[in-house]
C-alpha cells in the first residue's frame, strides 16, 4: 500500500506551451489550448483545455479550470480540473475544488471544499444557432 518508491507525476514537462517565470508578474485572464506552466505571480483566472502546472515558486490568486492541474506553490482561489488535481507535498491551495479525482500529498496544505465528480470545461463557447 505504502511505498518507499517516488511515484512520477502524470504532468509532462516536455509539453509546457506557456510559461510565467519566477520573476514575472502577470495580472489578467491567460487562456490556451496547451500546458502552462506558472512559476512567478498571478491574479486573476487561468483556463486551458490542456495542463497547467504551478511551480513551487509560484503564487496565484486566480480561478483555475483546465484538465489536470499540479500544485506545488501557492493557489488562492478555486480549481476546476476536468481530470485530476494534484496537490504536492510544497503545494498549498486555499480555495474549493471540483475535480474527478483528487491527489493531496502529505505535508500539503488544503483549505475549501472539494467536489469529486468530472468537471465539464469545454474548448470554445459554443453558440446555438437557429
Amino acid at each position: 500500500m505504502f511505498s518507499s518508491k517516488k511515484k512520477s507525476s502524470s504532468f509532462g514537462t516536455n509539453d509546457i506551451e506557456t510559461i510565467i517565470g519566477k520573476n514575472t508578474q502577470f495580472k489578467g485572464m491567460l487562456s490556451g489550448d496547451g500546458n502552462i506552466r506558472v512559476d512567478g505571480t498571478l491574479d486573476g483566472e487561468i483556463s486551458s483545455t490542456g495542463d497547467v502546472v504551478i511551480g513551487d515558486q509560484g503564487n496565484i490568486t486566480a480561478t483555475i479550470k483546465a484538465n489536470n492541474v499540479l500544485i506545488s506553490g501557492v493557489v488562492k482561489g478555486n480549481v476546476v480540473a476536468n481530470s485530476k488535481l494534484e496537490i504536492t507535498s510544497a503545494g498549498k491551495l486555499f480555495g474549493d475544488v471540483k475535480a474527478a479525482v483528487l491527489s493531496i500529498a502529505e505535508g500539503a496544505s488544503f483549505k475549501g471544499n472539494s467536489n469529486m465528480e468530472a468537471a465539464r470545461i469545454l474548448p470554445k463557447e459554443v453558440k446555438e444557432t437557429k
